[in-house]
């Protein structure tokens, strides 16, 4: 009798985390749903609406990234600033490798005018990935605001090596800022 009831608790057991493993899953690709949906709205220019999306997939898993990461640029681009930070923060707090999040706070402290705080996002995604050639852009072009020429080309040099095409215009006004157009 004993051994018939170890088997049922074996088979119980089995069943119960078949069933778990399927909730979660199931769990899983609504959440993925919701993030697809409130992506394509971002790039639609529908923030609100994106930011809704997020939220639901934030709802079911709390510890994805990317809806984090995507809801913070729905946020930039509403020019709420503050929000945005908060959820990359929440990104690098769950994963502090997550590349695009340090880049996408800098781009958000960068709009805020915090431009040092800026410099510190794009330096930490170029160290985590120092083939991002975008993130070596984008600090150039606060180095330039800065006056601190040498670094602004030392990184336009970088992301150029890396294949970025660096904007004519910004080129012409850092080379007749730093003197090197003459």
């Amino acid at each position: 009798m004993r051994v018939q009831n170890k088997k049922a608790f074996k088979r119980i057991l089995l069943l119960s985390g078949v069933v778990v493993y399927l909730l979660f899953i199931v769990c899983r690709d609504k959440s993925v749903d919701h993030y697809k949906r409130g992506t394509a709205l971002g790039k639609k220019g529908e923030h609100d609406q994106a930011i809704l999306c997020f939220d639901k997939a934030l709802e079911i898993n709390p510890r994805f990234v990317e809806a984090y990461c995507n809801r913070g640029v729905a946020y930039d681009k509403k020019g709420e600033y503050d929000r945005a930070i908060s959820d990359f923060n929440k990104v690098i707090e769950i994963n502090p490798w997550f590349t695009v999040a340090y880049y996408n706070r800098g781009n958000t402290y960068g709009a805020k005018g915090e431009y040092n705080r800026a410099i510190l996002d794009y330096t930490k995604a170029i160290e985590i990935d120092p083939k991002y050639a975008v993130a070596y852009y984008n600090r150039a072009t606060l180095y330039c605001g800065k006056r601190e020429y040498d670094k602004a080309w030392e990184d336009v040099h970088k992301a150029q090596s890396l294949g970025l095409q660096v904007h004519p215009g910004f080129l012409k006004t850092l080379r007749e800022a730093s003197g090197r157009g003459r």
